[in-house]
């Protein structure tokens, strides 16, 4: 399925310490602080294959992040590969502008109307999820404009959503430390709470706490005035945010609410979309109607830059038949060798039959292992959906309020654990206390067993440093 892979010819010709030095000089990353990462030396990763990396030391890891959520297909997709060099060598680039097109845009535009939930057959490109969310607001507020209704301007998120860190797209997500900086959000955007249990609803019924979550956006309609409110954006799943797996409840109730308001319904399908929960769109896992979907990462996997918006019916229709130009595009709008290389591998998606593995295979084998780790007295509570997953470090299992006890912030148990798995071959990242996963689609039932293996080792690990601080 795979090619093999071999470090590159200027990979070798560097030792770490010298990759190291050049990154600190000229390289600046994103979301680092960049006097501390100078000081430690950047991780050097090599190569890749299937679910692993190497690191310039040689050093293997189970890559159980997807990269950042987005190799869906794994790594080494020969398919993937030629379609980018075959592009390359017809035709390596043209825009969308002037009346325009190309092929590859055409055929992947066909395609993902095909794949995607019914009602949806056009779509805007863009470079990326982030540029896809500044495209939702550009398109919301025209929709409304063209409905002769411009004060219809306001459109609600979540708090602790990520929407991406353009001035737009930071300022719909909910991270406070990155509004922090830069004056965000922009006008037009506010937030409610985000439907996490622990956080809010600790002694209430999951269930009802999905309504009661559900309830706070029409709070918030009747707060802005529903004149005055465009649209409602979130995630199916929250991924950046830890793994925020809503109750059942919760996402029929939205829907309740946007139709009762009329607003339009965004579903943020950038971590979700392409199979990840084991459909090819998280709504579709949810339960929800959007009129708007944002998607990248795993339409390409990962291999080249490609995001965009998909648009449903109501809105595509007044944006087509109420004319006027929509004044609004990037250079790189339907770009041919991205487009060339989603074409790959959505075909790989489906000829590997990828959505019903998440789906019917490893997705609920992945959320049984995951309810076997509530065991251990590290962990506090779990949450899964497709090749999502969550667990919450806890000091112990449960508190006076119900739920879990939580540790003190400023322990940074999570960072603890993030340092062991690191160290023992695992990439699984830390939101605060929450460990959370997304592996690539094409891992197997017993790569998920080599995977329980090294999560089960790194707590073991973050158990035993705890103790010995008196900190467990």
């Amino acid at each position: 399925m795979n090619t093999s892979n071999t470090t590159s010819t200027s990979a070798s010709t560097r030792s770490t310490a010298e990759w190291q030095a050049a990154d600190a000089a000229h390289f600046l990353h994103p979301f680092t602080d960049f006097q501390a990462l100078a000081r430690k030396g950047s991780r050097v990763i090599a190569k890749a294959d299937n679910l692993y990396l190497w690191d310039s030391e040689g050093h293997k890891l189970f890559d159980a992040m997807s990269g950042l959520w987005c190799v869906n297909v794994g790594y080494g997709q020969k398919s993937l590969v030629d379609a980018a060099a075959r592009q390359m060598l017809e035709l390596p680039f043209y825009n969308a502008f002037f009346q325009t097109t190309t092929p590859p845009a055409v055929e992947l535009a066909e395609l993902l109307a095909e794949v995607a939930p019914p009602g949806f057959q056009h779509v805007f490109f863009s470079g990326s999820g982030s540029e896809g969310n500044d495209t939702v607001v550009r398109m919301v507020r025209r929709y409304w404009e063209l409905q002769g209704q411009p004060g219809r301007d306001v459109i609600i998120s979540r708090w602790n959503a990520y929407h991406g860190s353009t001035m737009a797209g930071a300022s719909l997500g909910g991270m406070k430390y990155m509004h922090a900086q830069g004056g965000l959000p922009i006008p037009g955007i506010t937030h409610i709470d985000q439907p996490y249990w622990i956080e809010h609803g600790r002694g209430m019924d999951r269930a009802d706490f999905g309504k009661l979550a559900a309830s706070w956006l029409e709070q918030k309609i009747l707060e802005v005035g529903p004149d005055k409110v465009a649209a409602f954006i979130g995630e199916p799943i929250q991924g950046a945010g830890g793994v925020i797996v809503p109750p059942e409840t919760y996402w029929p109730e939205i829907q309740r609410i946007c139709d009762q308001y009329g607003i339009l319904l965004v579903s943020d399908e950038v971590i979700c979309g392409f199979g990840r929960t084991g459909q090819w769109f998280g709504c579709q896992t949810v339960g929800s109607r959007p009129d708007l979907i944002t998607f990248a990462k795993g339409v390409t996997s990962g291999y080249v830059p490609l995001g965009g918006v998909l648009v449903g019916e109501r809105v595509a229709k007044a944006l087509i038949e109420q004319g006027g130009e929509f004044e609004h595009g990037y250079t790189y709008s339907g770009h041919p060798v991205a487009c060339a290389v989603a074409l790959a591998n959505i075909k790989l998606i489906r000829e590997q039959g990828l959505v019903e593995h998440v789906r019917d295979d490893v997705g609920p084998y992945l959320a049984a292992k995951f309810e076997a780790l509530r065991d251990h007295p590290l962990i506090g509570d779990t949450q899964t959906c497709g090749l999502m997953g969550a667990m919450l470090l806890a000091k112990a299992k449960t508190s006076a309020a119900g739920g879990p006890e939580l540790f003190d912030p400023a322990l940074e148990v999570g960072m603890v654990c993030r340092s062991h798995c690191f160290a023992n071959g695992l990439v699984m990242r830390a939101v605060g206390d929450r460990m959370i996963i997304a592996p690539p689609l094409v891992i197997t039932r017993a790569q998920v067993d080599e995977l329980m293996g090294l999560i089960h080792r790194c707590l073991d690990l973050t158990v035993a440093e705890l103790r010995t601080r008196g900190q467990f």
